[in-house]
């Protein structure tokens, strides 16, 4: 009897014992990053980008963003008056230009530089669960919090990054910074992800700062604001409806 109550005991103790929360596999994290950092269905949000030369005024661009989930967005300048009217298309991965004196759409990259150190996948796609193989690589702290670092790689051709180094905050899967790299393993540029505010319900990065890391002498500053959740017809994120529209 005696032993009998010392092992009760003892598997008692045990069940009392802290257990070590499971580290969440990579994919996990990064989904719930992207979740962070736009909302998972439909919105619209303003994005102002100012990119800063070196001895050079600064350039300042602004664009409308209307998305409906990771695989489809419209973006259409609002500023400068000079090409105001300009909008594109994603879906999927495929992306299209409509110029407003131009009669057919033109088809561009993700990778394609769209002003400073700013991407068309930039702006117009923020889906890396869907777009890259994610691996963790470990854990690093910094100003005394902690961040899971993974790598990411290209799952297909057509992406914006061949590869990309990511730090996401441990307790809350916020962005921290990622590194964008080019397929011979160029550091291109980096990425800060700053400015936490409350935008559709959750805490978001409102600023994001993109430096370019070949030359280091520029960098842009992306600053959203006015983000709303809308319920948005699929058909306005087609060729067809927006060919229409100008008419």
């Amino acid at each position: 009897m005696a032993r009998n109550a010392f092992l009760s005991l003892l598997v008692l103790c045990c069940g009392l014992l802290p257990v070590a929360a499971a580290t969440p596999d990579a994919r996990t994290i990064v989904e719930r990053a992207d979740r962070i950092r736009f909302p998972e269905g439909g919105f619209q949000v303003d994005v102002r980008i100012t990119t800063e030369h070196p001895g050079k005024k600064p350039e300042v661009r602004v664009y409308r963003i209307l998305a409906k989930g990771n695989d489809r967005s419209l973006i259409t300048t609002l500023y400068p008056a000079s090409d105001r009217g300009q909008i594109l298309l994603m879906r999927d991965r495929d992306l299209w230009v409509f110029l407003p004196r131009v009669s057919q759409p033109i088809r561009l990259p993700l990778s394609q530089r769209l002003t400073g150190q700013v991407a068309n996948g930039d702006l117009a796609r923020a889906n890396f669960a869907g777009d890259y193989d994610a691996r963790l690589e470990g854990s690093e702290e910094i100003d005394g919090r902690r961040y899971h670092v993974l790598e990411l790689k290209a799952a297909r051709r057509g992406v914006t990054y061949h590869r990309v180094r990511y730090w996401v905050e441990e307790k809350t899967y916020r962005p921290y910074r990622a590194e964008f790299y080019s397929r011979s393993g160029k550091l291109l540029k980096i990425c800060h992800y700053e400015g936490y505010e409350r935008l559709g319900r959750i805490k978001r990065p409102t600023r994001l700062v993109m430096e370019d890391a070949l030359r280091g002498d520029e960098k842009s500053i992306m600053e959203y604001s006015k983000l709303k959740l809308r319920k948005l017809p699929s058909k306005i994120f087609t060729k067809d409806y927006l060919k229409k529209l100008r008419r």
